[in-house]
């Protein structure tokens, strides 16, 4: 059975005429004849009498006129969807992104793709590079943003911002002073409010003092913490040291409740991320040129 047969029969039952049905569907009586006997031989039921020079249905034809005209209703239901989703009037979108990404820099991009896709439901989550990355590369995460470093040969990533990382402290801190600092004094002379395993952040910090010969395992952690703005709040009130992103530091720095160590640390990127193997839907695709478009 096709739709195409469907159409017809729904056509001629709802005319009980040949004719007039053809008219309407834009067919030659006899194909239509043609269709509805077709029908009928190859299910073996009859779904019209022939009376006299008119047709009328059956109590067969009648019975199977509601099921015909529920299943064409669903196909034109199906064809407006995938019109619609090929069209981002409608659909569904998941995005990740890490802390700093989420809180600064994606906001403004995700509010301007809602302003011209209405229809398309994000469904925003905030956690790590790494869970992030993970997210993404299972499959739950249509597109991912992150900062910092991602190895994983499955993932497709695409820098689109740059931002610089810096050492934080109270204004009374010893490393307040402007003077510059060495790696190993990072190590003795204080201890520091972290993010936790996993965070872009600390990831960058970590592997700077490795290249510059310091363990980081020999930093003396005095808390550790899930989120830019408890390292924030953490540092301003204490008498430790923290790493965290410009962006997320500026404000308090402008407003001196924090200091901006002199300790030289990457530029790191803010990236999306994508799986190589799986194609993008139009949504992704089309988050993914705006960030571009926003990042040139």
């Amino acid at each position: 059975m096709t739709f195409e047969q469907l159409s017809i029969f729904v056509a001629v039952a709802e005319r009980e005429h040949l004719t007039r049905a053809a008219e309407a569907i834009g067919l030659t009586p006899s194909a239509v004849s043609a269709a509805v006997r077709n029908l009928e031989a190859y299910y073996r039921v009859a779904l019209f009498n022939r009376v006299g020079r008119r047709i009328e249905l059956t109590m067969e034809g009648r019975l199977f006129l509601d099921e015909a005209r529920a299943t064409l209703a669903r196909a034109r239901s199906a064809e407006l969807m995938l019109s619609e989703l090929g069209g981002l009037s409608r659909g569904r979108l998941a995005v990740q992104a890490s802390q700093t990404v989420a809180s600064y820099w994606l906001p403004p991009l995700l509010m301007r793709f809602h302003a011209e896709y209405p229809g398309i439901e994000l469904e925003f989550t905030i956690g790590n590079t790494r869970s992030v990355a993970q997210a993404v590369n299972a499959g739950t995460a249509d597109i991912g943003f992150v900062e910092g470093s991602v190895d994983d040969p499955a993932l497709s990533v695409t820098r689109v911002a740059d931002d610089a990382l810096l050492v934080v402290t109270a204004p009374g801190h010893s490393f307040a002073d402007g003077r510059p600092l060495a790696a190993l004094q990072l190590v003795e002379e204080t201890g520091w409010v972290r993010r936790e395993p996993g965070s872009g952040t600390r990831s960058v910090f970590e592997n700077t003092l490795r290249g510059l010969g310091v363990d980081p395992e020999r930093l003396r952690s005095v808390l550790v913490l899930p989120s830019n703005e408890a390292v924030l709040s953490a540092v301003a009130a204490g008498p430790c040291a923290g790493v965290v992103s410009g962006v997320a530091a500026a404000g308090r720095l402008a407003r001196g409740e924090l200091v901006a160590a002199n300790f030289s640390l990457p530029v790191r990127q803010f990236s999306i991320l994508r799986h190589k193997e799986r194609r993008p839907s139009r949504a992704a695709s089309m988050l993914e040129r705006m960030s571009l478009e926003q990042a040139r």
